[in-house]
């Protein structure tokens, strides 16, 4: 009998060493999975913020870019007639036109190419975050960025 309790004893403490070593396994597994995960939000945030940093370099480029001054607008167009039509707006002068075209209350969006842009309808409580059609764009433009790095790094497509 006493063999029998010495080979049960034995027994069970094979499968609990078995079973220590699977939980080992297990436990390494988890944790090199939760490593993965941390290195693969940390490249996600530094992803994003490169993403902001090249956006907001970006805008600050237009803004910039988009300065009209007296002195730029006789340099593109030969006549006032010519900058009036080009941009599509009424001035008097080129002081005029310049202010016009700076004044970001009364600033059109000019096609470019002769590409006519796409009217959509923003729900209320979408519209309450954007208010105007710059906003939206950008805020779109940036999406689209985050969506096809992800998708270029899991290599899914779509």
């Amino acid at each position: 009998m006493f063999t029998t309790n010495k080979q049960s004893v034995t027994s069970v403490a094979n499968q609990l060493k078995q079973e220590t070593e699977v939980q080992k396994k297990a436990t390494s597994r988890i944790l090199g999975a939760a490593a993965q995960i941390s290195a693969n939000h940390e490249q996600l945030i530094n992803e994003v913020v490169e993403m902001v940093t090249e956006d907001l370099d970006q805008q600050t480029q237009v803004n910039q870019k988009d300065i009209y001054t007296v002195e730029i607008l006789k340099q593109q167009f030969k006549t006032l007639r010519e900058a009036s039509h080009n941009f599509k707006l009424k001035a008097t002068s080129w002081e005029s036109l310049a202010k016009k075209l700076n004044d970001t209350s009364s600033q059109k969006l000019i096609p470019e190419n002769n590409i006519e842009g796409l009217t959509i309808h923003l729900e209320a409580d979408v519209a309450e975050m954007f208010p105007n059609s710059q906003a939206v764009n950008e805020a779109l433009r940036f999406l689209i960025r985050v969506t096809n790095k992800n998708y270029k790094i899991s290599g899914a497509s779509w």
